[in-house]
């Protein structure tokens, strides 16, 4: 098989969010910084996200390297750790916020979600290469990657982590439509899991309650609408330009969770209309080189591996800047490459070193 040089454009678009990740998590992680070592430093979440960054990229080199289809020999057992680890954080993991989704292992905390992402993308794009045209019957080709993909959805939603959820799902549909699955078959399955996704936000008061909130923020203002209404406070003063970096408000004890799952808005707020709209334009490139991979190499493993990878990256994306921009209801998800976390940055980039190694034989 014809070997190309990895895509340069794609590993420039990474890098660049990665460096914007890293001045932002900086800047909007000062105050809580500040808080934890007692006014001793405002840079203890930048450097820790630099370290991750650091790790990394590391990982992404090897990742271009190593061989992508030795990643057949061990999909059974990255699914089953995946697996072994969503069991383990609902027994061991402590409850920060009414949620059980972070393992501590010394100085890292390990989030068994961002593993589950990833290895479901290797076991689909393992099982429907395999299956080639059988992905056309109903059975082998929908109802069974839907049983995996449940089970790692319902540990997850455990946790509890819908946004998590939701995205392993979203992927699964993008590569059913991938490996050439039937219109009518993932008709029926979008109509299932619309339903689901339905019943599980009316069963749970606290999603119902966000439902609520997104279609009239104000009618709680200091409740349930706090944190939409704050976003929405921190992306409109920035205006065109911002307010300048290090220079946000909305960090102070304002916006909840400003490092992590809404550090959209303070990209907003301090690098304005201008820094939120290269964010975008980012991931739009970034969708772009990732589909064209996956549509330039011939071999159905790749193309499903490289399909996966670039919309979880994206689905995770345009979810968390739905939320942010209140066009759709919260639920809490990072955006990759930019939010605060060592779990979701080294898996991103452990993914891009996969979907760049692709890309070496994409035509």
């Amino acid at each position: 098989m014809k070997r190309n040089p990895p895509d340069l454009f794609l590993f420039v678009v990474i890098m660049t969010l990665l460096a914007i990740g890293l001045i932002i998590v900086t800047s909007a992680s000062a105050p809580e910084s500040l808080n934890i070592t007692h006014g001793k430093s405002a840079f203890l979440f930048g450097m820790r996200q630099l370290l991750f960054a650091v790790i990394g990229v590391a990982v992404m080199l090897f990742m271009m390297k190593f061989p992508y289809r030795n990643l057949k020999k061990v999909t059974v057992p990255v699914f089953l750790a995946a697996l072994f680890f969503l069991v383990l954080v609902l027994f061991i993991a402590p409850s920060i916020k009414g949620s059980k989704r972070w393992i501590t292992l010394g100085f890292f905390v390990f989030q068994p979600s961002e593993l589950a992402k990833l290895s479901v993308i290797i076991l689909l794009a393992h099982y429907m290469s395999e299956l080639k045209k059988g992905v056309t019957n109903f059975w082998f080709g929908v109802i069974i990657p839907l049983l995996l993909v449940g089970l790692v959805c319902l540990l997850i939603l455990l946790e509890p982590d819908l946004g998590t959820a939701i995205v392993i799902f979203g992927t699964f549909m993008m590569m059913l439509f991938v490996s050439g699955a039937k219109i009518s078959h993932m008709s029926v399955l979008g109509a299932i899991g619309l339903a689901l996704g339905t019943l599980l936000v009316l069963i749970e008061p606290y999603r119902a309650q966000r439902l609520v909130a997104f279609m009239n923020p104000w009618k709680d203002p200091q409740g349930d609408g706090w944190q939409i209404i704050q976003s929405l406070y921190a992306l409109g003063s920035g205006g065109p330009f911002g307010l300048g970096l290090g220079m946000g408000r909305q960090k102070f004890d304002y916006l909840p969770e400003a490092h992590t799952d809404y550090i959209f808005s303070i990209l907003g707020e301090e690098l304005g209309l201008l820094g939120t709209m290269t964010v975008i334009t980012l991931f739009f490139l970034l969708a772009w080189r990732g589909y064209k991979i996956a549509l330039g190499v011939k071999e159905p493993f790749a193309r499903l591996l490289a399909a996966g990878i670039t919309s979880y990256l994206i689905f995770q994306a345009v979810l968390n800047i739905g939320v942010v921009t209140s066009s759709i209801p919260v639920t809490g998800i990072t955006l990759p490459f930019l939010s605060s976390g060592g779990s979701s940055l080294v898996v991103s980039l452990f993914s891009v070193g996969i979907l760049l190694n692709i890309s070496k034989y994409a035509e």
